[in-house]
């Protein structure tokens, strides 16, 4: 038999679920970052703009400009069909390089990818540099352009 406590107890647990179902989704809603590829950005077009992003694909060979002394760091991350522009105002993690692959969150503004951290996809295999490689330090002055140093 089903006694009324026993309906009351349901009907409680059910309310919570719901209640707290619908904060999770709300919550959720609204910090979702979103990985996508230069062409799907592109693809976007104009509902692309001002939304967080997190954009994914490689570094263009020949795109990096890095001034250290105003902390600005531009270059293009592109895949098999489109490109995207990248600024961001921040030093670049120690193992960003040319062609290699990188995700960078952010908005995109006037078809500009405006970024907030930049991130160096890798491998998982880690190597430690063998003897006579190039000291980090040293590592970075090959991103100067420009004649910067």
């Amino acid at each position: 038999m089903i006694t009324g406590r026993r309906i009351t107890a349901v009907l409680g647990g059910l309310a919570l679920l719901g209640a707290l179902g619908f904060l999770i989704k709300g919550n959720i809603g609204e910090g979702l970052v979103y990985y996508l590829t230069p062409a799907e950005v592109l693809a976007k077009g104009v509902e692309a703009e001002g939304q967080a992003i997190r954009l994914g694909g490689l570094v263009k060979p020949g795109s990096v400009v890095w001034k250290a002394e105003e902390l600005d760091l531009r270059f293009v991350v592109a895949d098999e069909t489109g490109t995207i522009p990248v600024i961001a105002k921040s030093a670049p993690p120690q193992m960003f390089r040319e062609g290699m692959g990188v995700v960078v969150e952010g908005r995109m503004v006037d078809g500009v990818f405006h970024s907030s951290s930049v991130i160096v996809k890798h491998s998982n295999e880690y190597q430690p540099p063998a003897d006579g490689h190039t000291a980090p330090a040293e590592a970075y002055k090959t991103l100067m352009k420009n004649g910067q140093d």
